[in-house]
C-alpha cells in the first residue's frame, strides 16, 4: 500500500496548478501557500468516505509535491 500521495506542482499562465498523478485531483491557487492548502483539501474531498484500499492508499497517506522550475535553457543567471 502507498503511504505518499504524489503530486505536481507547477506555474500556469496566471495561477500555481497542482495535479495528483495517480488520483483525478486538480486546483489552482495564486500563492504557493493556498495551493498546498488547496491541494489537501481538494484530496480530503475526493477521498472523503471512500475506503483508501480501494486506492491502494495506507491509512493517513502523506502527501508529496514536485514543483516543476522553467527550462534552465531559458534560465538567465
Amino acid at each position: 500500500m502507498k503511504r505518499v500521495i504524489q503530486a505536481r506542482i507547477f506555474k500556469g499562465e496566471t495561477l500555481y496548478v497542482g495535479e495528483c498523478l495517480a488520483l483525478p485531483v486538480v486546483t489552482q491557487a495564486a500563492t504557493l501557500d493556498e495551493l498546498a492548502a488547496n491541494l489537501k483539501e481538494a484530496i480530503v474531498l475526493h477521498l472523503e468516505g471512500e475506503d483508501l484500499t480501494d486506492f491502494d492508499l495506507a491509512p493517513d497517506p502523506a502527501v508529496i509535491a514536485s514543483f516543476e522550475l522553467d527550462n534552465i535553457a531559458d534560465a538567465k543567471v
